[in-house]
């Protein structure tokens, strides 16, 4: 399900009363499925990475987006900590892009922000 659809389904939904930080870990947790299966293909179909990694920049930049947010109500250690890995899977998304480096990195960045999502932080 693409993450249009994920927001579609829970916009519509008898539990639209989800909280922001459920929203955002569906929507990374369907983007993470994508990428792991665009990585297990990428030999055989780049598009499908580039566009699976597409898709986890624009989460992750939005994410960033909100913890430089001055009203956002995180720590501002935790905020520091999101922000630097969106820029830092920015960067490293454009080098797995150009061959120069592996995307199971940005599959463990990812692990790790649902683990805090889910209010398990350190144990991805």
């Amino acid at each position: 399900m693409t993450a249009a659809a994920l927001r579609a389904r829970h916009a519509y939904s008898e539990s639209a009363t989800r909280s922001p930080r459920a929203t955002e870990f569906d929507l990374l947790s369907d983007i993470s499925r994508r990428l792991r299966r665009a990585v297990a293909n990428a030999d055989t179909d780049h598009p499908e990475l580039a566009a699976a990694i597409h898709a986890n920049r624009r989460i992750l930049t939005a994410l960033a987006a909100d913890v430089a947010d001055p009203g956002n109500a995180l720590s501002p250690e935790l905020r520091a900590r999101v922000f630097y890995l969106a820029r830092f899977c920015d960067a490293h998304s454009r080098k797995v892009l150009r061959d120069e480096a592996e995307a199971t990195v940005l599959l463990d960045i990812n692990a790790a922000v649902l683990s805090g999502l889910a209010g398990h932080p350190g144990a991805a």
